[in-house]
């Protein structure tokens, strides 16, 4: 009896570690693709920038730039 018991213990405490480990086992791999694709999101964004300033410093030079 006390085995049966002792078993089924071990048995739905084992359970329930594999389920709550595999509930925060999905949640932190979807933090970590939310972050690498915001990260790839910003750093397009920051790079279409830089085009941007690098291409318009071209065509505009400031007063310093224009003196020597």
């Amino acid at each position: 009896m006390l085995r049966t018991r002792l078993l089924w213990f071990t048995l739905g405490f084992s359970v329930t570690g594999a389920s709550v480990a595999h509930l925060v086992w999905r949640d932190l791999y979807a933090e970590r693709f939310a972050i690498s694709s915001d990260m790839k999101e910003k750093f397009a964004a920051l790079e279409s920038r830089v085009t941007g300033l690098e291409s318009s410093g071209h065509e505009n030079p400031s007063p310093a730039q224009a003196e020597s």
